[in-house]
């Protein structure tokens, strides 16, 4: 991705924090909103104001649209994080729509989100409309409960999955916009993502558009793109930690051991910017689809999650704890970062990297 590449940029491991236009545009736009209490509305009016810098996944220029998520995270992760499920949604869109089916249209002014997680104690289902004729399934009913729900009292739509009988899961389209809708609270203590609460929401019969068969949702190859896209804005949170001890570097002359960790950071930086690089490549040529595109998302976010954390650790080191109690911006991005990567299901997803390695060798055999 050229948004680390040193022949790239000025400085080593700059996305162009301050110079890109879509991290420029993420960090005023999120000033404006700080200005009417709803921070994570930048993210949607964002995807809205420069919809061009966001091409599909898997149409050729996939390396693009994963350099504008990487550089609107540098510019304000917060931001990007109300982004990216808005794009994966409009993605999920189009996949179904290129497969046949009759899906609704993201329209300017939609703001869309991508609610697929599980939980336990908790079980969102979905019946046949009483309203759709016999054999119709085109109209459906979701009745239940639907944890982790990032935004649903700010979004007008999501796409979300639920069971559709015992032992398959559906997606559907919703609008969230109804009282058969109530967005739960949620006792949100952590001191990252702080605008971005995601709690359960509560579905009492309602109206549902199916989109897919049941199991598409997981089976289609943009769902192992979805998975990158998200390693692309962890990246691009990476750079802007990492930015401040190139910094700090800069205004004060750094001993053998801070020269050490900046250019330990810049490495682990330009093995992830590689690593993305190539699975654009991999997807736009067709190579990143079924166990394959499933392996690559696991091998890429492996990649990703242990660059954050190691840019996350050695940056601390580097700095002391003089930036993360006195400065807001370096602090939040911390914060931020190290809960967004939690989302990553660190040595599981390792272990299923393995299993899918050996499962493919003993095929292959």
């Amino acid at each position: 991705m050229g948004v680390v590449d040193p022949t790239h940029a000025t400085t080593p491991f700059d996305p162009t924090v301050r110079g890109s236009t879509l991290g420029a545009l993420a960090t005023r736009l999120r000033g404006e909103a700080r200005a009417r209490a709803g921070v994570a509305s930048a993210g949607l009016q964002l995807g809205s104001l420069a919809p061009e810098a966001f091409p599909l996944p898997g149409g050729g220029d996939t390396a693009t649209l994963w350099e504008a998520l990487a550089n609107v995270a540098a510019g304000d992760l917060t931001v990007a994080r109300a982004l990216e499920p808005h794009l994966d949604a409009r993605a999920i869109l189009a996949e179904a729509r290129a497969a046949g089916h009759e899906v609704p249209r993201v329209v300017d002014g939609d703001s869309w989100g991508v609610f697929a997680a599980e939980g336990p104690g908790v079980r969102l289902t979905a019946t046949t409309a009483s309203t759709a004729t016999p054999g119709d399934d085109t109209a459906a009913r979701l009745s239940g409960t639907k944890p982790w729900c990032s935004l649903a009292g700010t979004l007008s739509h999501a796409l979300v999955t639920a069971w559709c009988d015992d032992d398959r899961r559906r997606l559907y389209a919703v609008d969230l916009r109804t009282d058969a809708i109530q967005v739960e609270p949620v006792p949100w203590v952590a001191r990252g993502l702080s605008a971005v609460p995601s709690g359960p929401v509560t579905f009492d019969g309602a109206d549902a558009i199916p989109v897919g068969e049941p199991g598409w949702y997981l089976e289609r190859p943009g769902f192992a793109w979805g998975g990158i896209g998200v390693a692309a804005v962890w990246f691009g949170g990476a750079c802007a930690v990492a930015a401040r001890l190139l910094e700090q570097c800069r205004r004060r002359s750094p001993d053998q051991v801070g020269l050490m960790h900046l250019g330990a950071v810049d490495a682990t930086l330009h093995a992830a910017s590689a690593t993305l690089a190539d699975a654009a490549r991999a997807v736009d040529a067709g190579e990143a689809v079924g166990a394959d595109g499933a392996r690559l998302a696991l091998r890429v976010r492996r990649v990703v999650a242990d660059a954050v954390e190691d840019v996350l650790g050695r940056v601390d080191h580097a700095l002391g704890p003089g930036p993360l109690a006195l400065e807001e911006e370096h602090a939040a991005r911390v914060a931020d970062l190290r809960l967004y990567v939690r989302q990553d299901h660190a040595e599981r997803d390792a272990a299923a990297l393995g299993r899918s390695l050996l499962d493919a060798s003993v095929e292959g055999a």
